[in-house]
């Protein structure tokens, strides 16, 4: 029955990955699944911290260390097509560099290629807790410069506070994978009664 359990989450949180990199173009439900797989990757990680010793029994593979391991791989297979958006979408990622910043094309190139090399980071896990730090700093940059202005300005566009909201998630979970690698104690355990 675990190996069963295993399969089903695994096949839930990888399933949508191969048509993402067969078909980057397609911007729904691709870029959305990819956004909430971000999400998805931080919530692991507070699971895996907050489980209960009953889930540590029954769910042993999403919890602790087991737990980490796969919240982190799965955070770094998401940031692949992350920085493949940055290549396929250049010209709409370029218009979102903030206009005080010089070389907006090329700013767009190195954070396609920089969220590539800290995806293959965190995968191979060679310098993956600072992979982790400068890719979750690198959203809340872009939270911070791009759709926060945005919003302080009065927007009343129903898509720039969406994209803001999101951001504001992408960040929150990035960080926590982040933190994730800090040293000392990983996780507390919930005992049940």
């Amino acid at each position: 029955m675990p190996s069963r359990v295993r399969q089903a989450c695994f096949g839930c949180c990888y399933s949508e990955c191969p048509s993402l990199f067969l078909h980057p173009r397609r911007k729904i439900p691709g870029q959305v699944v990819v956004k909430r797989r971000v999400i998805v990757a931080g919530a692991r990680v507070l699971y895996a911290w907050f489980a209960a010793d009953w889930d540590g029994q029954r769910f042993d593979f999403a919890t602790g260390d087991k737990g980490l391991r796969m919240a982190r791989t799965l955070y770094g297979l998401v940031l692949i097509p992350f920085g493949i958006a940055h290549f396929v979408y250049i010209n709409e990622t370029a218009a979102l560099v903030p206009r005080w910043l010089p070389s907006h094309l090329a700013c767009a190139y190195l954070t396609g290629c920089a969220y590539i090399a800290a995806a293959l980071s965190i995968v191979t896990g060679v310098f993956a807790r600072l992979a982790a730090a400068l890719s979750a700093l690198r959203i809340g940059m872009f939270t911070l410069l791009v759709w926060i202005p945005i919003v302080v300005a009065g927007t009343k566009n129903a898509f720039q506070w969406s994209e803001t909201t999101i951001s504001l998630a992408l960040t929150a979970g990035a960080w926590v994978v982040a933190d994730s690698y800090r040293p000392g104690p990983s996780k507390v355990r919930i005992t049940s009664s």
